[in-house]
Parts: C-alpha cells; sequence; structure tokens
C-alpha cells in the first residue's frame, strides 16, 4: 500500500529542461520527510560549531573546486557570483571571518552544519506550505517572491533567465539557491519538511551520499520516528 506522504513525493521536485543547458552536470539529492507523529528529539550542539572549525582548518579537499563550479554555473545564467554567492559559498565566508556562523534552529544549524563540512549548497523547506511540486527552473521575470527588506514584508521579481526554485504560487529561492524566501521558510521540526542537497560535477558522488547520510541522520535524531523519503535528481530527468 502507498500512504499519503509517498503519494506527496512521488515525481518531485521536477527540473525543467532548461537547467540542462545551464549546469548538465547537476545532480541532487532530495529529500522528504513527514514528522507529523515524530517525537521530539535533539542533535549534538557540537555539530555545527565542529563543522566551523572543519571549514576553518581548509574543509574538503575538492571544496574550492566545487565553489568555482557554483560561481560557473551562476555567471551562465547572469548572475555575479562575487555579490550573490550560493548559499554554501556565503556560509564559508562567514566562517572564514568570524570563525563561527550563529545558532538559529535545530533544523537549520543541522543542514547549515552538512553543507559546511561538504561544501554543498543545502536547502530546507516547509512543505505543507508549497502549492504543487518544487520545481527548479528559468524564471521568465514575473513570479512572485515574498522577501523581507528592511523588517518590512515585500515582494520582488526576478530576472528573466534566472535560476530560481519555485512553487505554483511563486518562487521559494532566488538565484538557485541564494536567497529563500519568507513563505515556506523552515523554522521548526515538524509537519512535512523537504530537503535538497545540490552539486556539481566537482563534488565526488561518494561525498554527495555521505552528505545526504549525514542530514538524515540528524534528522532522525531531531524528530524521532520520522518517516524519511530520499533518492536522487538530475539535470535532463
Amino acid at each position: 500500500m502507498v500512504n499519503e506522504s509517498q503519494r506527496d513525493m512521488d515525481g518531485f521536485p521536477v527540473i525543467d529542461k532548461g537547467i540542462a543547458g545551464i549546469a548538465p552536470d547537476f545532480r541532487a539529492i532530495s529529500i522528504f520527510v513527514d514528522a507529523n507523529v515524530a517525537r521530539k528529539g535533539r542533535i549534538d550542539p557540537d555539530l555545527l560549531p565542529s563543522a566551523c572549525d572543519f571549514v576553518s582548518s581548509g574543509g574538503p579537499s575538492w571544496g574550492e573546486a566545487h565553489m568555482a563550479s557554483w560561481a560557473e554555473a551562476y555567471s551562465r545564467f547572469g548572475a555575479k557570483p562575487n555579490r550573490t554567492p550560493c548559499s554554501a559559498q556565503a556560509l564559508r565566508k562567514r566562517v572564514e571571518k568570524d570563525g563561527r556562523i550563529p545558532s538559529i534552529n535545530p533544523v537549520v544549524d543541522l543542514y547549515n552544519a552538512v553543507s559546511l563540512r561538504f561544501a554543498i549548497p543545502v536547502g530546507g523547506e516547509n512543505f505543507d506550505a508549497y502549492v504543487g511540486k518544487p520545481r527548479l527552473s528559468v524564471a521568465d521575470g514575473t513570479e512572485v517572491f515574498d522577501t523581507v527588506m528592511n523588517g518590512e514584508a515585500i515582494v520582488e521579481y526576478p530576472a528573466k533567465g534566472e535560476v530560481v526554485w519555485r512553487d505554483d504560487l511563486g518562487v521559494t529561492c532566488r538565484r538557485w539557491n541564494w536567497r529563500q524566501g519568507t513563505r515556506t521558510r523552515l523554522d521548526t521540526v515538524g509537519g512535512r519538511m523537504w530537503f535538497i542537497l545540490e552539486s556539481l560535477a566537482t563534488m565526488p558522488e561518494e561525498e554527495l551520499d555521505e552528505a545526504g547520510n549525514m542530514l538524515v541522520g540528524g534528522l532522525r535524531q531531531l524528530a524521532p520516528g520520522c518517516e524519511i523519503y530520499k533518492h536522487r535528481v538530475a539535470a535532463g530527468q
């Protein structure tokens, strides 16, 4: 018997065909979590500080090459990676500057720790706030993006040709994985959650698998008894 959670995650995320022209080597791990009946748990409080220390000591041997690949991919759709870097590079820069990044909440701390340790962009989303399936697509410039500026809620629009994550209502993350929107932001552990770990060919396949395993292991600690569905996605599928 297929349960409701399995039906919800069938066929997503959707990777539009245009992504293959920008990053043909894009591959990712999608992790869907149903924590509606899960118990409350906790993660090791040293997880995020330890990941910061790992970056300060040099990080993975292939980390710089992976960040360079993301910068090239950003340039291909017109973004300026030095100004708006991918999320993993932004985290690494903060650690290189300050030695630490502040704790936000347990689930965000977990996926930030994975991002830092594996030099990989990792996103976490409140799937209950989605309308339709997550879709990685090339924007036409009319899609709405809910965000905050100077403490005030505002609506922005992506540039035409920009790579975005979106659902049926609008953009959920601009410039691939640079800035997350407010509507689907994940603030607490519970309900239905969705995570995406995004890589390019300069990240070894086995390290992508290990990053996914670290995230899954942490989620099982945070939400004992949760249901987790993990699968690979890629450009051109």
